[in-house]
């Protein structure tokens, strides 16, 4: 569409590319790649509004963050979630509010939470079961620290009109339908792969609307960045401290940068944008590292891989595990491919701790 041509809707209702041509919102664009979504045997109509149901409660979320300090959601809520760890009042806002958004909507047959112990059965008419980190590096948001939203859909195993089963949920990350993340930030973004590339949006705070800002995102080619938390380098596996030294010795295009966040979300999309490698090694306490294999590792082996990268364990591809628990951790290195399989190397080398 031209700049002269009579707009379909009032200016202040929409957006224009520097062509003049509008900008998709994220409905439009994935009604628009429609054939993407059913290529997998997916419903682009059900996924429509799955992904409806994720950017309302992504709103939500945002509005809560952005008053943060204000309102009294800091802090802990004074309970632990399944895997030990003290809930932050946000974490339990942002896990009610994805799954209030979710299961109203009737998008899903079940829906399992990291904050939860087992995953809940919603509607046996539906196609997709989804997965998800609600909020992502909770404790940033004390310091103000930007955080996520972390979600994977896979469509079901068990017939449509039966209740899910665990086999539903538990599938290896190469079965999953789309993948995604928002990044609550200076802006929010909302940044999603359906298997063909991946694509972020912008929410415009003014209309409440995600509008694509960001066309097939890709990897830098080089890369400089590495993103780790280097306070626990002692008790990292024998590998990860040879790749790391080998990041800070001056040779060639190194020594490279460390950036570290703190919050999964904010690293690998930093990474995606600039170019870099993030990871979250296994250490003598931890020995099968702290991010969890279904609702972190594999959604973002799969936004990485559709975006060129790659994402190990450090010596088997991260969407090719098989998940034996909800709850189940894993080692994960993500990021531009080169860098990985400088890593990859390293592990080969030394295997053992």
């Amino acid at each position: 569409m031209a700049l002269t041509d009579p707009p379909n809707r009032t200016f202040s209702e929409t957006l224009l590319g520097k062509d003049g041509s509008l900008i998709p919102e994220l409905g439009e664009f994935i009604i628009a790649h429609k054939d993407e979504v059913e290529e997998k045997g997916g419903s682009e109509n059900e996924m429509n509004k799955l992904l409806t149901a994720i950017k309302l409660a992504a709103k939500v979320v945002n509005r809560e963050i952005s008053k943060a300090g204000l309102a009294d959601i800091l802090g802990a809520a004074g309970s632990e979630n399944v895997q030990g760890e003290a809930q932050q009042k946000l974490d339990v806002f942002a896990n009610t509010k994805f799954m209030q958004a979710l299961a109203n909507r009737d998008v899903v047959c079940g829906i399992c939470s990291e904050e939860d112990d087992e995953f809940i059965p919603v509607n046996p008419n539906c196609h997709y079961v989804l997965l998800m980190d609600p909020l992502d590096g909770s404790s940033n948001i004390d310091v103000n620290v930007s955080v996520g939203t972390i979600f994977s859909i896979y469509r079901r195993i068990t017939p449509v009109g039966s209740l899910p089963e665990l086999k539903d949920f538990l599938q290896p990350g190469k079965k999953q339908i789309a993948a995604g993340y928002v990044l609550y930030g200076s802006s929010t973004m909302l940044v999603v792969t359906t298997g063909k590339g991946v694509h972020g949006f912008t929410l415009d705070p003014s209309l409440g609307t995600f509008y694509l800002s960001h066309r097939d995102m890709r990897f830098p080619d080089k890369a400089r960045v590495y993103s780790v938390n280097e306070g626990n380098f002692k008790a990292f596996p024998e590998g990860i401290k040879k790749f790391l030294s080998w990041c800070q010795t001056e040779e060639s295009d190194r020594p490279y940068t460390l950036r570290y966040i703190g919050s999964m979300v904010s690293d690998f999309h930093r990474n995606l944008l600039q170019g870099g490698i993030y990871l979250y090694p296994p250490t003598k306490k931890d020995q099968k590292g702290k991010l969890r294999l279904l609702y972190e590792g594999n959604p973002m082996a799969f936004i990485a891989e559709q975006a060129g990268g790659k994402a190990t364990d450090g010596f088997t591809r991260v969407m090719d595990l098989q998940p034996t628990e909800l709850h189940e951790r894993t080692p994960i290195y993500v990021g531009n491919t080169g860098m990985v399989e400088s890593l990859e190397k390293f592990m080969e080398q030394y295997p053992n701790p």
